[in-house]
């Protein structure tokens, strides 16, 4: 099922599109000719990507929403419809990891984490789906990760939240069968954005951890979104090697897999 088509009233609303897979997803969205909502909690990083966007001659509103906050997710539609938009795509990209040992955890950090990483993507498909339902058009790209198909020790609760979001997202295309809206996992692996290092963890950790032939670009991994979408694939994973790696995480014995993750993640190094 193709994605809805561009209309001057219809945006395609991204969350976390201040830099990384979600900047590039915005580019890959516009360039095909859909305006966007561009979503982060800093609006000041959006507007220079608003103002590029702009110039392709696609509309890009900037609403900065601080996603871990529950007021302000139950505002975000009502602020898009009160813009004159009716959001017919969904692209739940925000997200953040920590690094780590749980026993060693700040309760704080992992609780706003499981916040942005799962509850933000339940609220939002609560909040957005009904009126793509009634319009019978639409189409929702929820981002979790290769993480999702394996135990992550050292990053226990981020693996977690991924599995949530790749089983719900998974969950929600039987749901929507028949109503002309579809819905996408996307689960790239490796890509340098940044997101590693601001989990914790170093590039130089993480590229000694995941051989170079998992690295997929940030733009790579847009085009893989937004084909996925526009194919109605329930699962879109960057890269053949990913794709590869994630089927033998899905069938590899736990209790031989988490051994070997343990030794090699980089938050577990003494």
């Amino acid at each position: 099922m193709p994605l809805p088509r561009p209309a001057p009233d219809r945006t395609a609303v991204v969350t976390g599109a201040s830099s990384g897979i979600g900047e590039a997803i915005a580019r890959e969205l516009a360039g095909r000719g859909h305006g966007v909502t561009l979503v982060a909690r800093r609006g000041d990083k959006l507007t220079a990507l608003a103002e590029e966007l702009t110039a392709l001659g696609v509309r890009a509103e900037v609403l900065a929403t601080d996603l871990s906050d529950r007021s302000a997710r139950a505002e975000l539609l009502p602020r898009i419809v009160a813009l004159g938009l009716v959001p017919d795509i969904l692209v739940n990209n925000a997200g953040l990891s920590t690094l780590g040992p749980v026993a060693s955890s700040d309760p704080e950090a992992e609780l706003n984490m499981i916040e942005v990483d799962v509850a933000s993507v339940a609220d939002l498909c609560t909040r957005f789906l009904p009126g793509m339902t009634s319009r019978r058009r639409g189409a929702v790209l929820n981002v979790a990760s290769t993480a999702a198909f394996q135990p992550l020790p050292g990053q226990a609760g981020y693996g977690a939240c991924k599995a949530f979001v790749l089983s719900y997202t998974q969950s929600l295309t039987g749901e929507l069968k028949g109503t002309g809206v579809t819905a996408t996992a996307l689960c790239p692996g490796p890509v340098d954005t940044g997101f590693g290092e601001a989990a914790g963890f170093s590039k130089k950790d993480a590229e000694a951890a995941l051989p170079p032939i998992m690295w997929v670009t940030a733009k790579a991994v847009a085009k893989t979104a937004v084909d996925g979408m526009a194919k109605g694939q329930m699962v879109a994973i960057p890269g053949t090697v990913n794709r590869i790696a994630s089927v033998f995480a899905s069938v590899t014995p736990r209790k031989l897999l988490v051994p070997i993750l343990a030794r090699t993640h980089p938050g577990l190094k003494k």
